[in-house]
C-alpha cells in the first residue's frame, strides 16, 4: 500500500500544488530524490505520535541534501478532520517540547480540510486538501531562504485563493476526482 499512497501524494502535488501553481517552492523538489514521502499505515493515535517523532528525528539528523523535507501521510487513520486537528496540535506540542520551534515548521493537509470562518463549500479550502490526512514537516531555515527570494511571500495566500476561486469549486471537485480516476 506505501507504494500506491506515495504515488497518489505525487500525483496530488504534481497536478494540485504544482500543477495550480499552489505552492511556488514545490516545483523544485517535485522529482528531487531529498523529497521524503513517509507512509505511516498504523491507526492508533499513539503510533501516529510515535511516527511523527521517527521522521522528525529523520529529519534533524540528515542533512538537507539528503532530506529537504518530509511529507506525512496517514491513510488509513484519521478521516474525520477534528481527529486530524487533534493530532496536530499534539504534534505541535511534541514539536515544541522537543525544542525545535523555530528549526522545523509543520504545514497540515487533509481531504475534508477546512479554514475556520470560510463557507464550508468555498474553494479556498482546496488549497490545503490533499488525498490523505498530511503533516509537512518544513524545515525553517530552507523555508527562510526560498521566501527571500519571492518578491512578496505574504500575497501567496490571497493568489491562491483568486486561483481556485477563478476555477470555482465544481472544476476543483472534478480535478480532485481525476486525483483518484486510476485508484
Amino acid at each position: 500500500m506505501t507504494g500506491y499512497v506515495e504515488l497518489h501524494i505525487r500525483r496530488w502535488l504534481r497536478e494540485f500544488v504544482v500543477g495550480l501553481n499552489l505552492c511556488p517552492f514545490a516545483r523544485p523538489l517535485l522529482g528531487a530524490p531529498n523529497l521524503r514521502i513517509a507512509v505511516c499505515e498504523e491507526t492508533d493515535s499513539t503510533a501516529l505520535l510515535r511516527a511523527f517523532l521517527g521522521e522528525l528525528d529523520l529529519l534533524q539528523r540528515s542533512t538537507e541534501q539528503d532530506i529537504a523535507t518530509t511529507l506525512l501521510a496517514f491513510p488509513n487513520a484519521l478521516h474525520d478532520f477534528e481527529d486530524y486537528l487533534c493530532l496536530l496540535e499534539d504534534a505541535q506540542d511534541l514539536l515544541v517540547g522537543s525544542g525545535l520551534e523555530g528549526v522545523v515548521q509543520l504545514a497540515s493537509f487533509h481531504p475534508h480540510y477546512q479554514f475556520a470562518g470560510e463557507a464550508p463549500g468555498a474553494a479556498s479550502h482546496y488549497s490545503n486538501r490533499a488525498p490523505y490526512p498530511i503533516i509537512h514537516l518544513l524545515r525553517e531555515e530552507m523555508l527562510s531562504r526560498v521566501l527571500m527570494d519571492d518578491t512578496d511571500p505574504d500575497s501567496i495566500p490571497d493568489k491562491n485563493i483568486a486561483t481556485l476561486d477563478a476555477l470555482g469549486v465544481d472544476e476543483l471537485q472534478r480535478r480532485w476526482r481525476g486525483l483518484f480516476s486510476d485508484y
